[in-house]
């Protein structure tokens, strides 16, 4: 593979940040390391400008893209994940109880339909509580970064000039994914979020993949061997984290160091797994759930979302 240099996109956090130094340096190639802030501008800049050579991308948005032909390939290089339980906030004045009185409500949803936490919390609605999600009106506060999108006709547009943690605040709406808001009337829906989502990963390896790493799809023609030298030094970067992990040796641990640590003990593996195999219960459930919700209209596998020469690797 001839040198060259890759405007690349990532967030630091622990699994990437061997790379953001320079402890972890890839085989040939480099990176020119490119910070934007908030990072969800650096998913809509690469879906619709395609502005970098490699980025973060949330799961939902990538497969949206990837839908609507954009000439864009996800590496299973799945740098963050997340427990969605605690997403899902009602307003306690709105008659709403357990998660099935949501039916027949208006549900607010941050920013757009595909946003990944929203695809999460909804399928755990679903699929772990029982609600029909066409039975329920979904607000949404923003659009979607795929422009070409067309959502069901139960998703609809805020009201111009109105914002949702207010509408959320007030009852006028009973619910909302993904609003952060300290007031008093507002409360998470599911009890104890964060129990419940272990007590999901215990019982089923409930373990949802957010954000994965994506390529221009010019650059995996013109240079064949490079997916699998991006899955090759992600992969290294993340496998000292984790043993830094294991020792103790994470100076100032955050709550997603804490959150890798609980996965740890409870699944007595690697909190961060790449790689399809590793990966696929729940590659196949963001599949199935993106189909039930209308994200998705076609069948996909997971083979399908990566390059071939990345489908065997595991890191």
């Amino acid at each position: 593979m001839a040198e060259l240099t890759l405007k690349t996109v990532t967030r630091t956090q622990g699994d990437n940040e061997a790379l953001k130094s320079g402890a972890v340096k890839p085989r040939g190639f480099e990176f020119d390391f490119v910070e934007v802030e908030p990072l969800i501008d650096a998913f809509r800049r690469m879906v619709r400008e395609r502005e970098f050579d490699v980025s973060e991308m949330a799961m939902t948005t990538y497969i949206t893209a990837r839908a609507h032909g954009k000439r864009i390939t996800g590496l299973p290089i799945f740098l963050m994940r997340a427990f969605h339980h605690g997403a899902i906030k009602r307003n306690v004045r709105s008659g709403i109880e357990n998660p099935k009185d949501l039916e027949g409500r208006r549900v607010g949803v941050n920013r757009g339909y595909t946003v990944t936490t929203g695809l999460w919390a909804r399928s755990i609605l679903a699929h772990q509580y029982g609600v029909d999600l066409s039975r329920i009106t979904w607000v949404l506060s923003g659009d979607e970064h795929v422009a070409e999108y067309r959502p069901p006709a139960n998703v609809v547009p805020i009201e111009k000039g109105k914002k949702m943690a207010e509408m959320l605040a007030s009852g006028e709406l009973a619910a909302a994914i993904g609003v952060d808001i300290d007031h008093p009337d507002v409360k998470p829906l599911i009890a104890r979020p964060q129990e419940a989502g272990y007590d999901a990963l215990r019982a089923t390896g409930h373990y949802p993949i957010n954000h994965l790493m994506v390529v221009k799809d010019e650059l995996l023609e013109e240079h064949p061997h490079l997916a699998a030298g991006l899955f090759d030094a992600f992969a290294e970067a993340k496998r000292q984290y984790v043993e830094r992990l294991k020792a103790g040796r994470i100076p100032n641990p955050t709550a997603v160091d804490e959150m890798h640590k609980r996965v740890m003990e409870i699944t007595g593996g690697d909190p961060l797994p790449y790689g399809i195999e590793p990966n696929r219960r729940m590659l196949e459930e963001l599949i199935q759930s993106a189909l039930e919700q209308g994200i998705l209209t076609h069948p996909v596998t997971a083979e399908d979302l990566f390059p071939k020469s990345t489908r065997a690797l595991v890191g």
